[in-house]
């Protein structure tokens, strides 16, 4: 019988514990079981999947946090503001969670739930480009191209790869104004 008050959700959420304070190396049943007080084939109740599944519930939450994120910074915001407040939030959600970040997969698995979650992130970034006037196969590059510069500047900014004295939010600032200044003369279909 299931531990009373433990859920898929709760297990997902001691699992995201873990990695915060671990990393994504650290998450195994064993662990997760322990964080939540009951024996390792206990998870196999909630996640019967075992780590596979689990680490796929994991990058499913992690993937709407990330798209709830993006999607209330562009609220009320278009075009260029709503550009740069999405590539804002995507690198604040990345580094405030660096060890979340490294648990994304950038090419989800075949499964229809993630494959959900990451359509929907797609598509915040996709109604920020409709701004643009931009359709077809010309939004999705757009799109991959955002999706780009937003990981790059994060998994760099993460990596603590900006050793130079000057200051990384001047970068970022001029890689957005670069960002924006090209989809305002991007090919249209």
């Amino acid at each position: 019988m299931p531990r009373v008050g433990l859920t898929p959700e709760g297990v997902v959420t001691h699992a995201l514990d873990l990695i915060d304070e671990q990393g994504p190396g650290a998450l195994t049943l064993a662990a997760v079981a322990a964080r939540a007080g009951v024996a390792t084939p206990s998870l196999y109740k909630h996640v019967s999947g075992g780590l596979a599944e689990l680490r796929r519930l994991v990058a499913v939450r992690i993937t709407e946090e990330l798209t709830a994120e993006l999607a209330a910074a562009a609220v009320g915001r278009g075009g260029d503001a709503a550009v740069e407040a999405v590539l804002r939030a995507y690198h604040a959600y990345a580094t405030e969670h660096p060890h979340r970040y490294a648990s994304l997969p950038q090419a989800p698995q075949l499964d229809d739930e993630l494959a959900e979650a990451a359509a929907a992130l797609v598509g915040v970034i996709v109604a920020v480009l409709r701004e643009y006037g931009l359709e077809g196969s010309e939004i999705i590059h757009a799109a991959r191209t955002v999706r780009a510069v937003a990981h790059g500047f994060a998994s760099l900014s993460i990596a603590g790869a900006f050793q130079l004295a000057e200051d990384p939010a001047v970068t970022q600032a001029r890689l957005i104004g670069v960002l924006t200044g090209g989809l305002q003369s991007w090919p249209r279909s």
